[in-house]
């Protein structure tokens, strides 16, 4: 019994002391709260991201997985760059589609010489079978 006693009051004295180091902290006070890890290694903000970017991306790892911010950021710019990109192909696309539609009816100049297709060329008599 005096065996069970002692090893209780030990107890209490190990739980006192990890206790009043934590929260007293002694000389350096308790212990300062941990900067949360951010993305090191963002996209650039001052160009377009290319497949090297996306390639590099590394996200910080967080208590359950990755940091959500951090990743809907990432997939935000994203979305939005390849939006633009989508547009300016689009807008390329109808420009190309203008302009053969243009040349196929372009008329002849006064000196006899005709707008040039940006089609390809019809094949010649010696490239047809």
């Amino acid at each position: 019994m005096v065996m069970f006693l002692f090893l209780v009051v030990a107890l209490a004295v190990v739980v006192a002391a990890v206790t009043l180091a934590v929260v007293g902290g002694g000389e350096n006070g308790p212990l300062p709260e941990a900067a949360p890890e951010r993305l090191r290694d963002p996209l650039p903000p001052d160009r377009p991201v290319d497949r090297a970017d996306v390639e590099g991306l590394r996200f910080p790892l967080a208590a359950r997985g990755y940091r959500m911010a951090d990743v809907d950021d990432a997939l935000s710019r994203l979305g939005a760059e390849l939006a633009e990109r989508d547009a300016r192909i689009a807008d390329l696309e109808s420009a190309l589609a203008g302009a053969r539609s243009g040349s196929a009816h372009a008329p002849v100049h006064a000196s006899g010489e005709q707008h040039v297709s940006m089609d390809k060329p019809a094949p010649r008599k010696e490239d047809r079978p």
